[in-house]
């Protein structure tokens, strides 16, 4: 199969790479195909967070929310080791507050954001009431769907007539 990484060449990625999520999406129909290039592409990928959210998404729209959860994850320790985060929420919120704008933090809040949506696709809404609840005091604006998405989870049954 003929594969032009130049098609993307927005995306920092080395070519080898790039080569295996455009297989990845060429492969889409066959699920046990395109997933074999995506692992690999993971596996490969060192300090590209773009390659984690790629496969993020990819997992996410193959209702694969285990995968994508675990993408997820692996996104918040990369970007948690590089900017040496602290463990306790008591003392990352703050830092996340005063560097929200930095486009590090705002991967890191949106990817946090994230793992409550899957964690509640998963069933785990309690998790999922947290860390959206954690978020959008963060997110005064709704950017990350933390808001939207606490809103659904927290909302009364509705009454049947």
């Amino acid at each position: 199969m003929q594969v032009d990484a130049n098609k993307f060449s927005w995306f920092q990625v080395p070519e080898d790479i790039k080569k295996l999520l455009i297989l990845a999406t060429q492969t889409w129909e066959n699920t046990a195909e395109s997933e074999k290039y995506m692992q690999q592409a993971i596996a490969k990928t060192g300090d590209y967070t773009d390659v984690l959210v790629a496969a993020y998404r990819y997992f996410y729209y193959k209702n694969n929310y285990s995968l994508a959860l675990q993408t997820t994850r692996q996104l918040l320790d990369k970007i948690k080791s590089a900017e040496k985060f602290p463990d306790e929420w008591e003392q990352l919120q703050p830092i996340l507050v005063s560097r929200k704008e930095d486009p590090q933090i705002r991967l890191y809040l949106n990817a946090y954001a994230a793992s409550g949506l899957v964690l509640a696709k998963l069933g785990d809404i309690e998790q999922a009431k947290i860390i959206s609840s954690r978020v959008k005091e963060i997110d005064q604006n709704n950017d990350f769907g933390a808001g939207i998405l606490l809103d659904i989870l927290t909302r009364p049954p509705e009454e049947e007539d």
